[in-house]
């Protein structure tokens, strides 16, 4: 089984229902996965917050929700997670290709990987790093349950070295 396929088991175990998602070439399988699947409501968007705000609506409407996205978006977030699901309490599982670690081939990449636990870290998001396809299975399924617990996010970083690990 490939990396990919670990984490969506995670997510149909979760019972995440309604995805958004932003391209990212780590996320590219993932996002072949759950767009093929017609229990989950897939939709693409073009910016981070935008697919907060849709996440937060999803919710509303009753459906157990995620965004897929690359952690270069996530300062484009901050405001919709801070003053909408932090707000108002809203559960949201961030499933995030954390780019800019080791194994970065774009240097550029590197500073807001760098930035991006810190980023989380202040605005009181619990955030998640799995080191193996194990681990990430769990951590994924378990996740909605966690963010309903804990009336925030759970963002779930997946590193370079997720998608070679075994």
């Amino acid at each position: 089984m490939v990396n990919s396929n670990y984490v969506y088991e995670g997510i149909k175990k979760a019972g995440i229902n309604f995805i958004v998602s932003l391209p990212c070439i780590n996320l590219n399988k993932l996002l072949t996965l759950v767009d093929e699947d017609k229990k989950i409501t897939h939709m693409p968007v073009t910016r981070e917050e935008e697919g907060i705000g849709i996440c937060a609506g999803a919710y509303l409407a009753g459906k157990k929700v995620a965004i897929l996205m690359q952690n270069s978006g996530l300062g484009n977030s901050v405001n919709g997670l801070t003053s909408l699901t932090e707000l108002y309490k809203f559960p949201l599982v961030m499933i995030i290709s954390h780019r800019g670690t080791e194994g970065e081939p774009i240097v550029g990449q590197v500073p807001m990987g760098i930035a991006t636990p810190k980023i989380l870290d202040s605005i009181n998001i619990q955030h998640f790093n799995p080191c193996s396809t194990e681990e990430c299975l769990d951590i994924v399924s378990n996740s909605w349950e966690k963010s309903l617990e804990n009336e925030l996010p759970v963002a779930i970083l997946l590193e370079i070295s997720y998608w070679t690990c075994k």
